[in-house]
């Protein structure tokens, strides 16, 4: 049966950006420098503060991927010093923090060479194009959007951050669904997780493509036999011609 679809959703991280570095390092040096901004803004924080705060993240990982909630790692931070006797810092304090911290592990965010080539041969083509991503922070993603030079690609970019919902809660698919006015057979979810992007997709009744290049991750693994895409590509160069196919059917 053929599929003619008027938007693509697409996933941000490691689907058209990539990380580049080695993760718990890059982190690691993030959470020092979460820490000195900190201090340089007066909250007389102890040095294990970087060791309270990765563990602390680390409960909130586990417990957004079984919840689909999002908190917000400025949440998480004002918890954490709250506990330390630390009220009511102001929020000019914690945003500067944070993106002091965020600018660490922005640098090894990459986009995707095919990436922006597809986006433009899509709008050309006609399709209406939306992100939704997951993410512990809303200000973050939207400096990595516009690292890839993609914003006004765009029509509606969601963050899991700004909607306190996280893939694959189908509401976060329906809340772009509802801003673009369309209905879910007349869309298609590109993203490389199984177990957010394709299920989620699949939870809101939309068609689910999987962008696999980046895609062999243990949480991957453990749903390749339970959560069957509708499509796969390799990468997104391959996204036009697949879109041409189903419309033919």
């Amino acid at each position: 049966m053929a599929k003619s679809f008027e938007a693509i959703f697409f996933d941000l991280g490691d689907t058209l950006l990539y990380f580049d570095g080695d993760w718990p390092g890059v982190f690691f040096q993030a959470r020092q420098v979460l820490l000195n901004s900190l201090q340089q803004a007066g909250v007389e924080l102890k040095p294990e503060f970087v060791e309270d705060f990765y563990q602390r993240m680390s409960e909130y990982y586990r417990e957004r991927d079984t919840e689909f909630i999002e908190y917000t790692v400025k949440s998480v931070l004002i918890n954490i010093l709250e506990e330390r006797g630390f009220q009511a810092i102001p929020d000019s304090i914690l945003t500067k923090s944070l993106a002091d911290m965020h600018r660490i592990t922005q640098a090894h965010w990459i986009p995707e060479d095919d990436a922006m080539s597809t986006l433009v041969k899509l709008q050309e083509s006609g399709y209406r194009l939306a992100l939704i991503s997951n993410a512990s922070d809303d200000p973050n993603t939207q400096v990595l959007v516009d690292k890839l030079g993609a914003r006004e690609h765009f029509e509606v970019i969601i963050s899991s951050a700004a909607l306190g919902i996280r893939k694959p809660n189908p509401k976060i698919f329906q809340k772009a669904l509802e801003w673009m006015h369309l209905p879910p057979e007349k869309v298609a979810m590109v993203g490389d997780t199984l177990g957010a992007d394709i299920l989620g997709a699949r939870n809101a009744g939309i068609f689910s493509i999987w962008v696999n290049r980046r895609a062999n991750t243990a949480g991957n693994r453990a749903h390749v036999d339970t959560i069957i895409p509708d499509a796969q590509i390799q990468t997104l160069s391959e996204l036009p011609r697949l879109l041409e196919q189903l419309a033919i059917g």
